[in-house]
């Protein structure tokens, strides 16, 4: 069951946008989106949750009954539980993660959205995560979604990635730099 990277996104982007075309059929776009963020927030958030979904040993009634308990109880959409169910089926559940990403990359894409996954230090505040919107809005021209992390590591300052484009300003990343100049003049 294991995968390749190019074999997991290919796998990962057939399942998403069939997804897609679904959701786009039902016009179901919007919720289908959210049910699959708690879905992913949920496989961040629980260890068991991601076992389950990787775990060969189980078999495929297990995960999919099991899997569809779960999304009963989060009161997810029809399409999605029969999506799930599908995959479940289809011994695909190691891939899910993938799919999900693969399915809000497209959504935002057809949007003309930009995602924007930035990592702080500490809770912004809703007057902080807009200011960040509105300037990288500025910056990329186009909409911007904003996926937000916390990491108390960084010790303060964030880092913002869009695409393959990174900005560090994290205090962790300057004091890095300070300590390695400091250790060159020494």
């Amino acid at each position: 069951m294991a995968a390749t990277g190019s074999g997991l996104s290919g796998l990962a982007s057939s399942y998403a946008t069939a997804l897609y075309a679904l959701a786009d059929e039902g016009k179901t776009l919007d919720q289908t989106a959210d049910d699959l963020r708690g879905l992913k927030t949920a496989l961040a958030e629980s260890e068991d949750l991601r076992r389950l979904v990787r775990s060969p040993l189980l078999s495929r009634d297990v995960q999919g009954k099991a899997m569809a308990a779960v999304l009963e109880k989060a009161g997810v959409s029809d399409l999605v539980r029969r999506f799930i169910g599908l995959v479940a089926r289809n011994r695909r559940l190691f891939a899910l993660d993938a799919m999900i990403d693969a399915f809000l990359a497209e959504l935002a894409r057809r949007r003309g959205e930009v995602t924007a996954d930035v990592t702080a230090a500490t809770a912004l505040t809703d007057r902080q995560t807009e200011a960040l919107v509105d300037q990288l809005k500025k910056a990329m021209g186009a909409k911007i979604q904003v996926n937000v992390k916390i990491d108390p590591a960084l010790l303060g300052g964030m880092i913002v990635k869009v695409g393959s484009r990174m900005v560090d300003s994290s205090l962790r990343t300057k004091l890095a730099k300070l300590q390695l100049a400091m250790k060159g003049t020494v």
